[in-house]
């Protein structure tokens, strides 16, 4: 079965997406840019606050799917400048602690511009 899930408290999707899709015992997480939940407008900012804002998002929709972070198994990031690795690699450390999900980063051009980073995710929580 699948399920497309919007918690409560998330960002508004930015197109025709859904924050989380549950297929089985697997969770995939949209990629989340900067947005601020509270006013779902972008903050733009240096790499660690971009990255700690995007965190948050994929924690707050994971949370609201009955999961957490440390049920992360993949990322995929997405940086705008490689130079930016070590700042957003020293928030993300932040957040996984020992559970090092498998992770790939790659540089890239956002559609959205001025965005320094955005992350998607994959967790495995049985039911």
């Amino acid at each position: 079965m699948i399920e497309r899930l919007t918690p409560p408290g998330v960002v508004a999707p930015r197109g025709p997406y859904s924050p989380a899709v549950r297929a089985g015992d697997f969770i995939y997480v949209a990629g989340q840019g900067p947005v601020d939940p509270d006013t779902n407008q972008m903050s733009l900012g240096d790499i660690a606050h971009e990255t700690r804002l995007v965190l948050n998002n994929i924690k707050r929709i994971l949370e609201g799917c009955g999961s957490s972070m440390a049920d992360v198994l993949k990322c995929s990031v997405f940086l705008k400048h490689g130079e930016d690795f070590k700042g957003m690699n020293a928030v993300y450390a932040e957040f996984f602690g020992e559970n090092k999900p498998a992770r790939t980063t790659v540089v890239v051009s956002f559609v959205e511009p001025g965005m320094l980073v955005e992350i998607d995710a994959v967790a495995y929580r049985p039911r």
